[in-house]
């Protein structure tokens, strides 16, 4: 009787980090419903005669983002290693389609979007976490092999043909973040210290190439270097970014009242929400939704380390990394610390794929650590 009480409570009780983690994520989200609709109402009523345009948007996606969060929260994270191909098929399909007219779907010159029976799809948000699971499969079953040159050529094609695929939509943010997520996961798998340089190295050198090949992307580098130069031009969104941050000072303008949002800043409920939420929440409310953040990323690790077996370490501290990662570069380009560049702001920014992805994959981490428990 005890015995069947003690599985019934592993099946259907969370554990107090667990139940942190849904919080946190719980939190992140409604926070974001409520910036989107700030950040967007205007634009929204302006362009589509409907105030709630996007939080509706929004809303669907963070409603589709909970019952995938618990789904597979309760279903065993091991279910996924027989569907990794199948998965990583799919998120190539899908990218692919992004080219192809009538799914294909393009936004200020760029194809990133994919119409299926009437929604539209981001697919590299879900290359994001394909990617994630493949890295996780294999650096757990070919662990004694990740340390030699050969053993990292299957996980380096795979992450490259993701990258290439995307870098064409053009997506050089998503590419970047495609990137580091490969480089830490390998690193964590137990690359070595010389690939990891050898590696890193190459990846560095490669981002200048990437610049140079699009004219656009040289205006973007001269924009970051001085703004000021085509305050009409290129540099106009990072300008617009940092006075909307200045305007918002130690504690904001106040809730709603953000002035930047009344089309000066573009982008502002999706790429650059941050921007927004630094002007009506001030130096105090990024310091406190970074924190958010990071206690988040923390948990994850945390799950990551304690779970009993390779695949489900490297699962969960994956999540972990893309979330880490995709906020850093979101903060980073709406500071004005690196060019700008499109990356939304994980379960803020508006877009219904990223945040019910990103909401179904810190759920395979609570799987990760519920199967973990003696």
């Amino acid at each position: 009787m005890k015995k069947t009480e003690s599985v019934k409570r592993k099946n259907f009780v969370f554990s107090k980090r667990e139940i942190c983690v849904i919080l946190l994520v719980l939190f992140l989200v409604a926070f974001g419903c409520m910036m989107v609709y700030s950040a967007s109402c205007y634009s929204a009523e302006y362009r589509y005669k409907n105030e709630y345009f996007f939080l509706f948007k929004q809303l669907f996606g963070v409603i589709l983002g909970i019952f995938a969060l618990f789904f597979f929260a309760f279903v065993d994270y091991h279910i996924l290693k027989k569907f990794k191909v199948w998965i990583l098929i799919i998120s190539v399909v899908l990218l692919i389609l992004v080219f192809i007219p009538g799914f294909g779907v393009q936004s200020y010159g760029a194809n990133r979007w994919v119409n299926l029976f009437g929604i539209s799809i981001q697919p590299s948000e879900i290359a994001k976490f394909a990617l994630v699971l493949f890295l996780a499969c294999y650096l757990s079953e070919k662990h004694d092999k990740i340390k030699t040159f050969k053993g990292l050529i299957p996980p380096l094609a795979i992450a490259g043909m993701l990258c290439l695929l995307v870098i064409i939509e053009p997506s050089m943010s998503v590419t970047m973040c495609l990137g580091l997520v490969t480089l830490f996961m390998l690193v964590i798998g137990g690359m070595s210290k010389k690939h990891t340089v050898l590696f890193s190295s190459l990846a560095g050198a490669g981002v200048p190439l990437l610049i140079l090949a699009e004219p656009y992307r040289m205006k973007r580098l001269f924009a970051f270097l001085n703004p000021w130069a085509s305050p009409q031009g290129e540099g106009f969104q990072l300008i617009q970014s940092l006075y909307s941050l200045g305007n918002g000072g130690w504690f904001g303008v106040g809730l709603f009242n953000s002035r930047q949002k009344y089309l000066f800043l573009p982008f502002a409920e999706s790429d650059f929400i941050f921007s927004i939420i630094g002007e009506e929440l001030g130096y105090i409310g990024c310091l406190a939704l970074m924190l958010v953040y990071f206690l988040l990323i923390f948990f994850l690790f945390k799950i990551g380390l304690g779970a009993k077996d390779r695949f489900g370490c490297l699962l969960a501290c994956g999540v972990g990394v893309v979330i880490a990662v995709q906020t850093l570069l979101n903060i980073a380009v709406v500071t004005g610390s690196i060019p700008p560049t499109g990356l939304p702001l994980p379960f803020i920014s508006s877009g219904g794929t990223s945040v019910a992805v990103f909401m179904a994959a810190v759920g395979v981490a609570i799987s990760v650590s519920r199967h973990s428990k003696g």
